[in-house]
C-alpha cells in the first residue's frame, strides 16, 4: 500500500466514530449490513452514520453495493489486507516480536484430546437459533465436535417450540439451557476453535477477542420467536429455522478440517455463511 494512501486510511480510522463503523463492519465481514441496522447497533443518528460512511467507502476500506432497494456496506478485505501489511511490514519492519500476535497458529484448529474441535454458537436469547446449531453438530458431527451455544441476552430457558422441534427430529434436549456468553470468556473458559453469531443482534455487539483465535464466522437468521400468528404458524416458522441451520451444520460438519489452513477454512467458513437459504420471514 502506497503511503499516500495509508495516511488516508489511518486518518479515515483516526475518528471515534469511523472506527465504531469500521469495527462493526468487520463482525459481519465478508457480509454487508444496511445503514438502518448499523445506526441501530451503534445509537447514532443516520445524519452521522452517512458522513461516517461516505469517509469510510472514500478511503477505500468499505464498499457498498445496491441490493433491490437496500444499500448494504461491507469490509473491503483486500484493502484491508493491505492497509494492516503496510503497518506491520513497511512501518514495523516485519520485526518478530511484532507479528507474532497477528500470526496466531501456523495451520487450523487442533482437535484436542478432550474430544475433537469446539465450536460456539453465540445468538441473542439462546433459545432458538443457538440452541438448535448445538444440538445439530453435537448429533451430526459424530463425535468430531464439541458444541456449545450461549446468548449476549439469554432467556431463561430455550423456547418451548424450539424444543418440540429438537424432539420431533430426534435430538436427545437433556442439558439444553440458556446462558450468558460471559460462561465461554475468561479464565477457565474452555479455548474455542469456531465461534459462530447466528443472528445479527450478536453479530453486532461488543465482545473481546476470543482466546486462542478461533475462526469466527457470521451465519445470521431470523429469530423465529418474533414470529406472529396462531401456535401452528409460529412452529413452521421454528421448523423453517431449524432446516436452514441444519443444511448449514452438515456442510460445516463435512469440511475436513483437519487438512486445511486457516486461511482455507475461514473461505469455507464464509462460503457457508453465504450460501442461499430458505429462511422464514418472521
Amino acid at each position: 500500500m502506497e503511503q499516500t494512501l495509508a495516511t488516508q486510511a489511518f486518518a479515515t480510522l483516526g475518528h471515534p466514530g469511523r472506527l465504531a463503523v469500521f469495527r462493526l463492519l468487520m463482525r459481519f465481514a465478508p457480509g454487508g449490513v444496511r445503514p438502518t441496522e448499523m445506526a441501530q447497533a451503534l445509537q447514532i443518528r443516520q445524519n452521522t452514520l452517512s458522513h461516517h460512511l461516505a469517509d469510510l467507502v472514500a478511503s477505500g476500506l468499505v464498499q457498498v453495493e445496491r441490493r433491490g432497494r437496500s444499500l448494504y456496506h461491507a469490509v473491503d478485505l483486500a484493502a484491508t489486507e493491505r492497509l494492516i501489511g503496510y503497518l506491520a511490514l513497511d512501518v514495523g519492519r516485519a520485526r518478530p516480536e511484532l507479528l507474532a500476535p497477528l500470526q496466531g497458529p501456523d495451520g487450523g484448529p487442533a482437535a484436542t484430546e478432550r474430544g475433537g474441535y469446539s465450536v460456539l454458537f453465540v445468538c441473542t436469547g439462546n433459545s432458538a437459533r443457538s440452541i438448535f446449531a448445538e444440538a445439530l453438530l453435537r448429533d451430526l458431527g459424530q463425535g468430531r465436535f464439541r458444541a456449545y451455544s450461549a446468548g449476549v441476552r439469554p432467556n431463561t430457558a430455550p423456547h418451548p417450540l424450539a424444543l418440540d422441534v429438537l424432539r420431533r427430529h430426534g435430538h436427545d434436549i437433556t442439558g439444553l439451557r440458556a446462558k450468558h456468553v460471559s460462561e465461554f470468556q475468561g479464565a477457565g473458559a474452555p479455548a474455542m476453535d469456531f465461534v459462530f453469531t447466528v443472528c445479527d443482534n450478536a453479530a453486532a455487539e461488543e465482545c473481546p477477542p476470543w482466546h486462542g483465535q478461533p475462526i469466527a464466522g457470521h451465519w445470521g437468521l431470523p429469530d423465529p420467536a418474533k414470529a406472529d400468528g396462531t401456535r401452528a404458524e409460529r412452529a413452521l416458522v421454528f421448523a423453517d429455522t431449524y432446516a436452514a441451520l441444519r443444511r448449514r451444520i452438515a456442510a460445516f460438519a463435512e469440511l475436513p478440517v483437519a487438512s486445511l489452513d486457516r486461511l482455507a477454512l475461514q473461505s469455507s467458513v464464509d462460503a457457508i455463511g453465504k450460501a442461499p437459504l430458505t429462511v422464514p420471514k418472521g
